[in-house]
């Protein structure tokens, strides 16, 4: 007899954090926290303010729009990379990155965490946070770091041509 697919809990599910909309299509706990993996409409302007780590790994599918990826090389040197419709991004666990909106338009990917679950913790925890109250900053680095996310830095500035 096959298997039948499985059917998460709260796939479907909206929570907004930052101005970021991130809809649960499978949690963590469909997949023993194997994975999680989202839905992430992002405003112009928006994303993760700073460089930041994790042990999870990330990988983006861009549906539309554009973003701007900033990634840790080998070398340690932050790269600048432009990610189009159709493109998909790896982002390895430990290595320094953001990801930003820097178009003037929506932006929409389909992103998956491996493992998934510190990820939808730190999610789900700062959705309630931005509801709860106005979130001061240092709230919010408090709590990514109870989720085993380290701030690393600004985003480095670059020239927009030729940074893709």
């Amino acid at each position: 007899m096959p298997s039948q697919p499985s059917s998460p809990t709260h796939a479907g599910e909206r929570i907004s954090v930052g101005g970021d909309e991130i809809a649960f299509r499978v949690t963590s706990d469909a997949t023993q926290g194997a994975l999680l993996a989202v839905d992430v409409a992002m405003p112009a302007g928006g994303g993760p303010p700073a460089l930041h780590r994790h042990d999870p790994e990330e990988i983006y599918r861009l549906q539309r729009g554009e973003l701007a990826v900033y990634l840790e090389d080998d070398e340690g040197q932050v790269q600048r990379h432009l990610a189009t419709p159709g493109m998909t991004v790896h982002i390895p666990g430990g290595r320094a990155h953001t990801i930003r909106n820097e178009s003037g338009a929506e932006a929409r990917a389909f992103v998956v965490f491996a493992p998934g679950t510190e990820m939808e913790r730190f999610v789900r925890a700062a959705g309630h946070l931005a509801t709860a109250a106005p979130s001061r900053i240092e709230d919010v680095l408090a709590l990514a770091e109870r989720h085993g996310i380290t701030m690393a830095g600004p985003v480095p500035r670059f020239a927009r041509t030729g940074a893709g």
